[in-house]
């Protein structure tokens, strides 16, 4: 129910974009309906950034000392545009960043026109970098850099032809964000370069809110997810995406949901946007394609990729409306594979905006 109300608030209060529907009531058509407060994909203007810390770092081991000591409703901020190298933690010791239920983990991303801290590895296989060890934690305001932006689709398009997808783990894969407990929070960062997922939530991961970061270049075939959900649920929100093969991925295995708005995805992509799996892809007898999604007042740019692919047949309903699809087409932006029913569609826009004249 509280979704439903923001999606009509939304509608009653933002500037029209474009259509009418119903005694000149206006409707709200794709990302900049945007009523958050802030800009999408973060940056200059969030309107939620921290400036100080418990603890105040800019060395890998100060960050690493601080996060085994910091306990809930602590900050651990990482100052100014401190750049932190943990690749040689990562391949000496296994490093991972854990974060304690209820700790925020925070840079100055936007403030003053501060980049944010650099968090990064180079090592190929970082899995994760970060990760969460309970419930409430919260990652803002930081720059977290993969190891690996490539597509890599010649040696693994081979991998898989000799063995199937398990084949393509083989190969080194990175995430940025590993989280199986609920109510993670990640805002106002920057996520790039991580081969599987900038940000995995797992089996735990109950109502996780991605929202206002930039996420791009996860590109890795037959992988590369901006978001990945398994037995997960999500809002995901208010993000800027570009340049990943799919933006928001889901195993579809029962359990998995999410939300996708206020989202605006760029022209650059090597797969489909927005995926939720069946039961075909995951080989267990079904056609299962997750329990929900609403997709909603999102834009879609890339457009020599679908927009939307649900690969079966969700458990409940999906809804996708007042979103822009520069596609020419419904069938171009939106496609249901292996199975039909329960996706509903309606109120969308289609077609790019006209060019500007000369």
């Amino acid at each position: 129910m509280k979704t439903i109300l923001i999606v009509l608030t939304a509608m009653a209060v933002c500037a029209p974009a474009a259509g009418r529907t119903g005694q000149g009531a206006r409707e709200t058509l794709g990302a900049e309906a945007n009523p958050t407060g802030s800009p999408i994909g973060g940056g200059k203007g969030y309107a939620r950034p921290i400036a100080r810390g418990d603890y105040r770092v800019t060395t890998a081991a100060a960050l690493i000392a601080a996060l085994k000591k910091a306990t809930r409703g602590q900050v651990v901020f990482v100052e100014g545009e401190a750049e932190i190298d943990l690749t040689a933690r990562v391949r000496g010791e296994q490093l991972v960043l854990r974060i304690a239920a209820g700790v925020t983990l925070a840079g100055g991303r936007g403030t003053n026109g501060s980049k944010g801290a650099l968090l990064f590895s180079k090592e190929l296989k970082t899995r994760p970098l970060i990760a969460t060890s309970g419930e409430g934690v919260r990652i803002t305001g930081l720059r977290i850099r993969g190891p690996d932006p490539e597509i890599r689709a010649a040696d693994l398009s081979r991998r898989l032809r000799e063995g199937g997808h398990k084949l393509y783990y083989q190969f080194p894969t990175s995430d940025g964000i590993f989280c199986d407990h609920a109510k993670l929070e990640v805002d106002n960062c920057e996520l790039s370069g991580w081969s599987h997922a900038g940000v995995f939530l797992r089996k735990g991961a109950r109502d996780a809110h991605v929202h206002h970061n930039h996420i791009h270049h996860c590109r890795r075939y037959g992988l590369g997810y901006g978001v990945c959900l398994d037995v997960a649920t999500a809002l995901v929100e208010a993000n800027r995406f570009d340049d990943c093969r799919h933006h928001i991925a889901a195993t579809g295995r029962p359990g998995t949901a999410y939300e996708a708005r206020y989202n605006d995805v760029g022209p650059h992509a090597n797969g489909h946007s927005f995926d939720m799996h069946g039961g075909r892809d995951r080989k267990d007898g079904t056609n299962v394609a997750g329990d929900w999604m609403k997709i909603h007042h999102n834009t879609f740019r890339a457009v020599r990729v679908a927009a939307v692919v649900i690969r079966g047949r969700p458990t409940k309903l999906v809804e996708i409306h007042h979103n822009w699809f520069y596609h020419a087409t419904a069938a171009a932006a939106v496609r249901q594979v292996n199975a039909k029913g329960n996706v509903k569609t309606f109120a969308n826009r289609h077609g790019a905006p006209p060019k500007p004249a000369d």
